[in-house]
């Protein structure tokens, strides 16, 4: 059978691990890239190194970008590139610098949310009841148990409400370029991943060039830090995104941003020795709960199978 929204797969199940996973690995990835390089490097860096990897590996596999096939399709890439990838990239580089580190995870915590309206809207066929609004919200409520605490804090800077609604507006980029890309022709998924990323980098790159100029130096741990974010949570991440997006729908490919937080905090923890939150467990029991009840049906489907 193949996978729809509601009925999304094994495959796609293990893919929204697998991807909460890399992009849980992306904070810590780029935390120590910022050790060396500015947030703009980092933003334009990471797309471009990965557009141009995803561009080697499509060509290699019969995939490249010739393989998309129309106007059409080019004008999808082109506006999810520029919007679902280089604008939150910008708006949370920029963010960032003004607000607690907590308030970015709620927001993007809060793209599930989001999806819900933009998928009433425009893409029905994913259906949408009270199990799912019911289990969004649950995952929600388990996410802000996990981060919330120190997102209501101020840091005291003027631009604070400013970096607040950058991220919020980050959040919104990214659900509705699951929904744009859902609604997008058919068309080989690393082609149309390395589109995207390639678009970002041409608008992130010269914005890099023009507020921080080319990298002074390139010492080797940020280095390598940047080069994981641009080949895991950047480049094999748009692959899999498009894939899940496309064939199990952009509510269900939202659930990776409940998960995203809680491998954050582990591998924060296994990897940077930071400190175990107490609230990790009951957070973490809340979101599956919460991933559990929005999913029952298609969890049914794979347990009979």
């Amino acid at each position: 059978m193949a996978p729809s929204p509601e009925n999304p797969g094994l495959i796609n199940w293990l893919l929204i691990l697998i991807l909460g996973l890399v992009w849980g690995g992306a904070f810590m990835s780029v935390r120590l890239s910022l050790d060396g390089f500015g947030p703009w490097n980092v933003a334009a860096w990471r797309t471009g190194l990965g557009g141009i990897t995803l561009a080697i590996i499509g060509a290699a596999l019969g995939q490249g970008i010739h393989k998309i096939p129309t106007v059409r399709a080019w004008m999808f890439a082109i506006i999810i590139g520029a919007g679902a990838v280089a604008l939150p990239f910008a708006m949370l580089s920029w963010g960032q610098q003004f607000i607690p580190s907590a308030f970015a995870g709620v927001a993007m915590g809060a793209v599930p949310l989001l999806v819900l309206p933009m998928v009433y809207l425009f893409s029905k066929e994913e259906g949408i009841g009270p199990r799912r609004v019911l289990g969004m919200l649950l995952g929600f409520v388990g996410l802000f148990i996990l981060v919330g605490p120190g997102a209501a804090a101020s840091t005291g800077h003027e631009n604070e409400w400013l970096g607040r609604l950058a991220c919020l507006a980050a959040a919104g980029c990214y659900a509705s370029g699951s929904v744009i890309t859902r609604r997008a022709p058919k068309m080989p998924p690393i082609a149309f991943a390395t589109a995207t990323l390639l678009v970002a980098a041409v608008i992130l790159i010269p914005i890099a060039a023009i507020t921080e100029g080319w990298p002074d130096s390139f010492p080797t741990k940020p280095t390598t830090a940047l080069i994981y974010a641009a080949m895991f949570p950047t480049a094999l991440a748009a692959v899999i995104r498009v894939r899940v997006i496309t064939t199990a729908g952009s509510l269900f490919m939202s659930l990776t941003s409940y998960q995203v937080p809680v491998w954050s905090v582990i591998l924060g923890v296994s990897f940077m020795g930071e400190t175990l939150p107490p609230q990790l467990f009951i957070a973490l029991a809340i979101i599956l709960a919460g991933i559990g009840l929005s999913q029952s049906r298609a969890l049914m489907a794979l347990i009979k199978r």
